[in-house]
Formats: structure tokens, sequence, C-alpha cells
């Protein structure tokens, strides 16, 4: 069964009470992120999180309340719920900013897909659907330039 979700035409789930939207998801891990010593990880992903949350377009969102963010451990998925530019412009931010911190390497994916929001095992707001999970295939290493 098909339906139409802000425009787009996505599967329907099977339950009523889920309700698709239309989320832009950009996808961060560290690459190599198991190989480095605990203090090396913890120096890694807290850069990570200082240069991401000074960029523009997460601060938009947030502000907004527009943003979900879901750590993975060695990154973490931003689900934006503003426009699909939203990403590709955080994404271009964080690699300018990573351009002086050529010792942290990310891999980023981006995608725009049907999610709804959930609770989790720790009763937390999270998100699940196709845009998360294609977003998180898409990752591609980020090219020093």
């Amino acid at each position: 069964m098909i339906s139409e979700v802000e425009g787009n035409l996505v599967p329907s789930e099977s339950s009523p009470d889920v309700k698709l939207e239309i989320g832009h998801v950009l996808f961060i891990d560290i690459i190599g992120y198991s190989k480095l010593l605990i203090h090396g990880q913890n120096e890694q992903l807290q850069k990570l999180k200082e240069i991401v949350r000074e960029t523009e377009q997460f601060r938009l969102a947030e502000a907004e309340g527009k943003l979900l963010r879901l750590p993975t451990g060695d990154g973490g998925a931003l689900v934006f719920r503003t426009s699909p530019e939203a990403p590709v412009l955080c994404a271009l931010e964080i690699s300018k900013a990573l351009k002086s911190h050529p010792e942290l390497r990310v891999r980023m994916g981006i995608h725009s897909g049907p999610v709804n929001e959930i609770t989790d095992l720790n009763e937390q707001a999270n998100i699940a659907g196709a845009g998360i999970n294609i977003a998180q295939r898409e990752l591609c290493e980020e090219k020093p330039k």
C-alpha cells in the first residue's frame, strides 16, 4: 500500500498510529575509531561533537526544535526536519572545519526519506525508518582536499 507524506509517495506502514514524515538525515562516523585507545576515542569524539555543534545548520535547526540527534558511539545521525538542503550544508560546514583537524577522519552519508518518531528502550525520543537506514548505508569516506 502507498500513501502520501508531504507530497511524496511512500510505502504505508501496517500500524495506523505510525506517523510518517520526510526526514533529512546526515549520518557521520569516525574512520578507524575502534582501533584507537580509549583516550584517543574520547578526544576524537569530543572534537567531532564540538565541530558539529558549531555549524550554523545544527544551531538553526536545534533552535527551531527541528533537529533530532542520535548518537551511535563513534558518531551519530542528525535528522533535520527543516529543508532537504540542511544536512548537505551541515556536511559542507563540517568538511571545512575538518581541514584544520587532519587527524580526525570521518565518513558522512546523506539521505531524505520516510521516518517515524519512536520511543527507544531508554524511553528516549528516537527515529526509525528507511530515511535513517539508507543514510547509514550512504556513508562515504571524506577525501582530503
